[in-house]
């Protein structure tokens, strides 16, 4: 009986012994995780953040800009939020033209580098256009931009370039016959080309399958790495890189899309002369070549895929993006399409082709392009930025690695600023009948990264949009109700809808 009772004792202990130790392991991972956690002296306010996952079940994804609106209207114009335990994930959404300026102009030094997220790491590596930062942006934008004016930016060469691509984009919109279909992928096509042109240095027709699949691809990893099991792997990348889900997608479709400019750039080297290109890839070739034997050079095979994969990123989904917006918004408010075909058809009538001369002459039109980009607000927290090194912003401590988002939805949607400001009103850019700029209008952004392709968005965007409204009138299917509901990926773009393209007499 003693030694039941001895071993009975001893099993109950190793069980409350395992239980103890780990209740305590678990204790001492909470314990540690608030002292990583805990804010700095001085620094903004926000959300409290949980353990582990910090403000994630705070934060709604599908519509993650109008959340932060509500934080602001709590915490003030500088907030923080934190998703997951990594310094670099740490959000200061910042809000108001004065600040915002501070950080993208005025402390551009401290505020110029790119956060690095894990699964941007396992995508780009900090290479490329958009999200590398120091030497590698530098020279990777500088190189850009002459090639891109080398091949044709701000000349009338490229300007022909998209009048040509606009003239198929109507005769693709023409073979729906004035019946109901989704304007997604045409829009895609037309805008895509031109890069394609720049790129690769030709077109391809809108049936070509190689073509639709890039652009799925395309489609598919905007619309994914803002998902909540993406973000998820950003909390977790060392548990969700063995799960399945959307995050295996995006990589996968990454992948492929990386083989895809691999493989141009090979076609490319068979027929390669350095002293002609013909192309963005032509042009890179040899800027490698000149670069050979340079370690420090950011000049090499990788580099070239994702500088190319960034310009199709900067260019194809933004412009094709607010196309989508604009002609939703012309169906939607008829009397507004209607002044803006009278407009067309005094200045530039029906057969002469919209050119980039005629969009002074053309006010209201121009305002209405202005007015889609403000309210499709399509990038709402700006691309983010890091910060350099510890400082002082506002007044608040913020140590190196905090991530920053310039809220543009608030400037954007400011009822200081804009006379009707969650209403789609041209008017907002004019005055007494002439084009106003607006200093809170910033789609762009601003300062040192401003878009690079600024200039060659504004020319597509008013040559596509003016183009199709010279020749169609665009209408809700009937039996059909649109809204203006939206789909959140790295753009907010309309969702999936039908319109009617109605040819003009």
């Amino acid at each position: 009986m003693p030694a039941a009772v001895g071993s009975l004792t001893a099993a109950v202990w190793a069980v409350l012994h395992l239980r103890t130790l780990l209740l305590g392991a678990v204790a001492f991972l909470f314990f540690a995780d608030f002292l990583k956690r805990r804010r700095p002296k001085n620094y903004p306010p926000g959300p409290l953040p949980l353990p582990f996952v910090g403000n994630f079940f705070h934060l709604d994804f599908e519509q993650s800009h109008l959340k932060i609106q509500r934080f602001v209207k709590k915490y003030g114009n500088i907030l923080s939020t934190q998703l997951g335990d990594l310094p670099v994930v740490i959000d200061l959404p910042v809000t108001g033209l004065p600040l915002i300026k501070e950080v993208l102009i005025d402390q551009n030094q401290v505020f110029v580098n790119r956060p690095m997220t894990p699964i941007r790491e396992h995508i780009i590596k900090k290479e490329g256009l958009i999200m590398s930062s120091g030497q590698t942006w530098k020279e990777q934008r500088r190189f850009t931009l002459a090639t891109l004016r080398n091949f044709g930016l701000g000349r009338k060469s490229l300007e022909e370039r998209v009048q040509e691509e606009a003239h198929h984009l109507i005769q693709a919109v023409e073979e729906e016959n004035g019946q109901p279909f989704n304007p997604r992928f045409k829009m895609n096509n037309a805008v895509s080309n031109i890069i394609c042109s720049i790129t690769f240095g030709k077109r391809f027709e809108y049936e070509d399958e190689q073509f639709q699949e890039l652009l799925r691809w395309l489609d598919d990893v905007t619309c994914l790495e803002a998902s909540v099991r993406c973000q998820l792997y950003n909390i977790c990348p060392w548990i969700m890189k063995f799960l399945p889900g959307p995050h295996q997608t995006l990589f996968s479709n990454w992948e492929k899309l990386k083989l895809f400019i691999a493989h141009m750039t090979e076609n490319h080297r068979r027929d390669w002369n350095p002293a002609e290109p013909r192309d963005f890839i032509d042009a890179y070739l040899r800027e490698m070549e000149k670069n050979r034997g340079n370690a420090t050079s950011s000049f090499h095979e990788e580099n070239l895929i994702y500088s190319t994969l960034d310009l199709f990123f900067a260019e194809t989904e933004t412009t094709s993006t607010t196309l989508h917006w604009g002609l939703l918004y012309l169906a939607l408010n008829p009397e507004i399409q209607e002044k803006v075909h009278a407009e067309i058809d005094r200045v530039i009538g029906q057969s002469q082709l919209p050119s980039i001369a005629a969009r002074e002459s053309v006010p209201y039109t121009k305002a209405v392009i202005h007015e889609v980009q403000r309210m499709g607000n399509i990038i709402p927290p700006n691309v983010p930025r890091e910060v350099t090194g510890d400082t002082t912003f506002a007044g608040y401590y913020l140590p190196k690695g905090t991530m920053i988002l310039t809220n543009l939805t608030a400037l954007h949607r400011d009822p200081a600023e804009w006379a009707t400001p969650d209403t789609f009103n041209p008017e907002h850019f004019l005055e007494n009948g002439q084009f106003k700029e607006k200093e809170t209008f910033l789609p762009f952004s601003v300062g040192k990264r401003v878009c690079l392709g600024e200039q060659l968005a504004k020319s597509e965007l008013f040559i596509f949009f003016t183009s199709l409204v010279q020749k169609f009138t665009f209408r809700t299917p009937n039996n059909e109700k649109l809204s203006l509901k939206f789909r959140t990926g790295l753009t907010i773009s309309p969702v999936n809808h039908q319109l009617c393209a109605v040819p003009r007499s």
